[in-house]
């Protein structure tokens, strides 16, 4: 006998078409409950159930997937976004970005708002930490450094880098005084020494400033800002400038001599000079300086001042000084060979600061003195007094290399204006020269004759050796003279002249044998 409460076959059927209809419309969740009869009508009823469980599982998944595939399109989206904005291994702005920031601070100026500043530096010695180092340890200094100059710069403001070791600051709203000060805290928060992996780097950095003016374009603004960086570099390290119209001329000039300087090192237009040094009771000559010449092919026989500066900023220097020690050594050995004999000598040669913080630098002058058969006490290098400062490690093992192998070392332009007793108790240095300020009223001037005594008396205290350099009359060399000062050099006795000049000085001159000078 049929159950009274169960559904008519209509009833189920029409449930069924109901649930057909709720599944085709995205109603995944849809059910229906078989009835007790478990006819065909319920087994269609539970397939229907079955289907509705597995695809609402597929959508489920699938929405899932839609979700993370959301995700990380947005994640890669943003990603692009930082490196289209952001430099990857600082993360500070990079040039797209820092020329927007600019922009928008330009913007204000319509708004009676304070312009903008654009401080523009680079970093002094940076080259040679990454060439002697590595990548990896010029990246950790890189970093360090732009941990420090957000540090130091205000919330409104923006720090960039632009590329390899240049970093901008955009200070928004300010005035010139507010400028000099983030840029004097920039300068103090480099002074430290910083600690890149296993080696302590020192660098400095010298600032050009603009300050921006109505109309002017991101580009114009660090542009100016760069070229008053490199005026700044130009009258000394660790300088801070503002741009001026003049710099441009200026900056264009050194960009030609950067790039016609390059040839001169590769085409063989540079030249040696030397000066003698001679030993003031008698003078003899007892050594030379080798001061390198550029033999311009339109302007002429230039100085080293008109050319260093520009080397040491674009990195030509280390080509340049390779090429000094190469062509100075060689010619020591021809003049021991067939000159000097036995008598006692002295190449001076110049070394700038970025060379001597290159590990491989003493490794390679002893290299040069062995493949020319030169002998290293015959060489002495010569070192200002600023490259002292900040007792720079690797300079400090780079003299001391070169002095244990019997190569001298001597400090020039002694008593400019960071002159410290501590210098010339250094053990690795043998020789001071006394600096031209300090002779040339040395005969006139009763203040600077107590000065110089009072210098020479101090490095003969040390049993060091002292030159006096800018040694002009015969005045001059004689108060130095009974002052104790056994050597000098200046145009007294010459100015540099070429090889072949100074080898027939050397070759006519009866030389006993005298004190390394």
């Amino acid at each position: 006998m049929p159950d009274p409460t169960a559904e008519s076959p209509d009833e189920r059927l029409d449930e069924l078409v109901e649930l057909v209809v709720e599944l085709a419309s995205g109603h995944l969740g849809a059910r229906r409950a078989p009835s007790a009869a478990g006819d065909r009508i319920d087994a269609v009823t539970v397939g229907l159930n079955m289907l509705a469980e597995e695809l609402q599982a597929l959508n489920e998944d699938l929405e899932q997937r839609v979700v993370e595939r959301t995700h990380q399109v947005e994640q890669a989206h943003r990603q692009l976004q930082r490196l289209a904005l952001y430099d990857p291994l600082t993360g500070l702005a990079n040039r797209t970005l820092l020329a927007d920031r600019i922009d928008q601070a330009m913007a204000g100026l319509d708004r009676g708002v304070e312009p903008p500043a654009v401080l523009l530096l680079d970093l002094d010695g940076f080259k040679v930490v990454n060439d002697s180092f590595g990548h990896v340890v010029g990246d950790r200094l890189l970093v360090e450094v732009a941990r420090r100059l957000q540090e130091v710069v205000r919330d409104t403001d923006t720090v960039a880098r632009l590329g390899g070791d240049e970093f901008a600051v955009v200070a928004a709203a300010t005035t010139a005084t507010r400028a000099i000060e983030i840029a004097g805290r920039i300068q103090d928060a480099l002074k430290r020494p910083i600690q890149a992996g296993a080696h302590q780097c020192w660098v400095g950095t010298s600032i050009g400033i603009r300050m921006a003016e109505p109309g002017q374009t991101a580009e114009t603004l660090l542009r100016d800002a760069d070229t008053a960086m490199y005026v700044a570099k130009g009258q000394g390290r660790g300088g801070v400038r503002f741009f001026e119209p003049a710099m441009h001329a200026t900056a264009l000039v050194r960009v030609r001599v950067a790039e016609e300087l390059r040839t001169a090192i590769s085409d063989d237009q540079l030249e040696m000079h030397y000066q003698p040094i001679v030993e003031l009771d008698g003078e003899r000559i007892t050594g030379v300086e080798a001061l390198v010449r550029w033999r311009h092919p339109v302007r002429g026989l230039l100085g080293p001042e008109q050319f260093i500066d520009v080397a040491e900023d674009t990195g030509l220097v280390v080509p340049l000084g390779g090429w000094v020690f190469e062509t100075a050594i060689a010619q020591l050995a021809r003049w021991r060979a067939d000159v000097l004999g036995r008598t006692a000598f002295g190449m001076h040669v110049n070394v700038s600061p970025l060379e001597l913080r290159s590990p491989s630098f003493a490794e390679d002058v002893l290299g040069r003195l062995v493949r020319s058969g030169a002998v290293a006490t015959d060489l002495v290098v010569e070192i200002t007094e600023t490259q002292l400062m900040g007792e720079d490690p690797q300079t400090a093992r780079t003299l001391d290399t070169l002095r244990t192998a019997g190569v001298g070392v001597a400090i020039d332009d002694f008593g400019s204006g960071y002159s410290s007793i501590g210098y010339i108790r250094r053990l690795f240095v043998d020789t001071i020269k006394v600096d031209r300020s300090l002779v040339a009223d040395v005969d006139t001037d009763a203040q600077q004759h107590r000065v110089a005594a009072a210098i020479l008396t101090l490095v003969e205290a040390f049993g060091l050796t002292a030159v006096a350099e800018g040694v002009e009359t015969a005045a001059q060399a004689a108060h130095l003279r009974a002052l104790g000062c056994r050597y000098g050099q200046g145009y007294l006795w010459g100015r540099p002249v070429p090889a072949d000049v100074m080898t027939g000085l050397l070759s006519t001159a009866v030389q006993e044998p005298a004190p390394r000078s």
